[in-house]
């Protein structure tokens, strides 16, 4: 049990073991994310598990939420660990039956591909802390560019918006980086710059890449062959002052 009060909140981890799932124990990993104003605002939630696969990690998260709504403005986290002890399960049970409808439905379905633009400070950690982010964009299923030029360092991801937003947990709250003294510590100095629906204009990125750039034309060259255009005016160009 790991806690770690922070401007936005607190975050920590739990681990829990669910008995007898198809006659074996499951290690659920469960991220909380409670916001300043909670309980009366709903919890950020990440689930992970090495038995059970992304899909399902990503159903026990919505039935979660789910059940979240329901305590809304009362202490929930406790009542949702019991919860998922009790019905893991069923959640799995069912997941695995609607897997196939689900995947011809929610192609139309799904609320839009989304985009998220960050700033981080420095890095002193680089090789560690590209390969952390290239990790979890990957496991996300997210794609889109992470970009250095001079002292610019940019992340532009591209996908789901609830892999978007587990993405930003996991860059607040995990130890990604080494402090002066080289100790592990978090992510202190990042910030959102946008956070939006991809539009129909803008191109999406097939694949996730770590680039260099040299100059600020080839860094605006890449915005816009995705038509971004926009977004680099809008944001780049501040950060050079």
């Amino acid at each position: 049990f790991l806690c770690f009060p922070e401007i936005h909140g607190i975050s920590f981890r739990i681990q829990i073991s669910v008995k007898e799932l198809l006659g074996t124990d499951v290690l659920l990993k469960l991220l909380f994310h409670l916001p300043v104003n909670y309980p009366s605002t709903l919890p950020d939630i990440s689930v992970n598990s090495d038995q059970l696969t992304r899909a399902q990690c990503m159903d026990v998260k919505d039935k979660l939420l789910e059940q979240a709504k329901k305590h809304l403005c009362e202490p929930m986290v406790h009542d949702l660990i019991l919860w998922v002890q009790q019905h893991l399960k069923d959640v799995i049970k069912q997941s695995a039956t609607v897997c196939n409808e689900k995947t011809t439905l929610s192609k139309g379905t799904e609320d839009g591909i989304w985009m998220l633009l960050l700033h981080l400070d420095h890095m002193r950690a680089k090789a560690k802390y590209v390969k952390t982010v290239e990790k979890w964009a990957s496991n996300l299923r997210l794609t889109g560019r992470l970009m250095f030029m001079g002292k610019i360092i940019l992340i532009l991801l591209q996908g789901d918006r609830s892999s978007i937003k587990e993405y930003l947990i996991l860059q607040k709250t995990s130890k990604v980086d080494v402090d002066s003294s080289r100790k592990k510590c978090r992510e202190k100095m990042m910030s959102v710059l946008c956070e939006t629906e991809i539009q129909s204009q803008q191109k999406r990125f097939q694949t996730f890449e770590v680039k260099e750039y040299s100059t600020l034309e080839e860094l605006q060259k890449e915005f816009e062959t995705a038509g971004l255009t926009t977004l680099f005016s809008e944001f780049v160009p501040p950060l050079l002052k």
